[in-house]
């Protein structure tokens, strides 16, 4: 009977090695690249290029944040705000603001009860407009960084590239779900930003993403998936966008920053929104992604099993303490190169419990069609 349990014992810890050679993998390749990332050359940063932000019923964050964006250091640049459908005083403030600022300009959605649009189509209404080749999408409340954001991301087209993904952080306020808001920010953008450094670009945030104008409607734009509410960001890159082709912009000159949900209620619904694009990703980006947090869970469930029973217990401790170590210093660093603060000493549990999190919200996505038909 002994030897049965020795065994078994030996197949969890063999298990326990295999799947912390997984997250060494992710934590080693993946994200550390994002730490020493040294910056593109940077292109000719004097290129017209058109903003484009998409508003639903935004006039007060308008009001608040788009000045930043129409006051840009960048010698040729326009601004175009879709006001999609709103019902509140987004009119006003646009024209308010037409009479400070030349370089804006705006395209209006009517509401018609017999016609019902995604945010897909405010943008394609948008890219129309553009008068330039290079368009950077942003969203209404959404802060730049600084007035060097709009000359950061389009230093990063340089010859062949087509996509700039950028960091679009939020607002750092009080209380619990603010800092995990961040650290969720924080953590995905290691994944999709590390991802791209290493040639496998899977996807951008709306809140500061770059593309090549051509490039939409050469692949005839958003393409087998413009049924589909969300997924204007992500699916389009994860379409469209190749190793040779992308380039990523994380300085924090280049960073945007939103308005985070301020109750659980809010940020389930936008959690839930962006999770029911991830099932229709490429076979591989979908097997890398689903890889990561899963060999994370096992990593933890064995380690505690095996120290319940002392297992091996110095091995397993060692190991343990190699891998919380390695997370805690990557994405430490990684937090200092996205300007997010305060995140250190919580990030170990939210690493512990995001998976977990992430698994309920995307199950709940199947049974919560509010999630699959509203962008806004």
């Amino acid at each position: 009977m002994n030897s049965v349990n020795d065994v078994i014992f030996l197949v969890l810890f063999v298990v326990m090695c295999v799947v912390f050679t997984v997250q060494l993998f992710y934590y080693l390749w993946f994200y550390l690249s994002v730490v020493t990332y040294k910056g593109h050359p940077g292109e000719d940063q004097s290129r017209p290029v058109s903003v484009i932000i998409c508003a639903r019923n935004e006039a007060e964050n308008l009001r608040m944040f788009l000045p930043a964006v129409l006051e840009q250091d960048y010698p040729s640049f326009e601004v175009i705000v879709v006001n999609d459908c709103s019902e509140d005083e987004t009119d006003n403030v646009l024209g308010d603001m037409l009479l400070k600022y030349p370089n804006l300009k705006i395209s209006s959605i009517n509401k018609d009860p017999k016609f019902t649009h995604s945010k897909k189509f405010a943008q394609f209404i948008g890219i129309k407009a553009a008068a330039s080749d290079l368009l950077l999408f942003t969203d209404a409340d959404c802060k730049p960084g600084s007035d060097k954001w709009l000359a950061g991301m389009v230093s990063g087209f340089t010859p062949g590239i087509e996509f700039v993904l950028g960091y679009g952080g939020y607002l750092r306020g009080k209380g619990l779900l603010n800092n995990y808001i961040r650290y969720d920010t924080s953590f995905i953008a290691m994944q999709y930003l590390g991802m791209a450094i290493r040639g496998v670009p899977y996807m951008g945030v709306g809140r500061n993403l770059a593309w090549n104008r051509q490039v939409f409607f050469r692949n005839k734009g958003f393409g087998s998936h413009n049924h589909i509410i969300s997924g204007d960001d992500d699916l389009f890159v994860n379409s469209n966008a190749t190793a040779g082709t992308t380039c990523v912009e994380f300085r924090e000159d280049s960073h945007t920053r939103s308005v985070a949900a301020r109750d659980f209620t809010g940020w389930v619904k936008q959690k839930q929104r962006h999770l029911t694009t991830g099932r229709y990703y490429k076979l591989r980006d979908k097997i890398l992604l689903v890889a990561e947090p899963l060999s994370r869970v096992i990593f933890f469930t064995l380690s505690v099993v095996l120290l319940c029973f002392l297992y091996l217990w110095p091995w397993v401790t060692g190991i343990l303490g190699t891998r919380i170590i390695i997370q805690l210093v990557i994405f430490r660093l990684a937090a200092k190169k996205f300007r997010e603060p305060g995140l250190f000493f919580t990030s170990f549990l939210f690493d512990l419990f995001s998976p977990l999190i992430n698994i309920s919200l995307y199950l709940s996505t199947f049974r919560n069609r509010s999630a699959r038909t509203s962008w806004k």
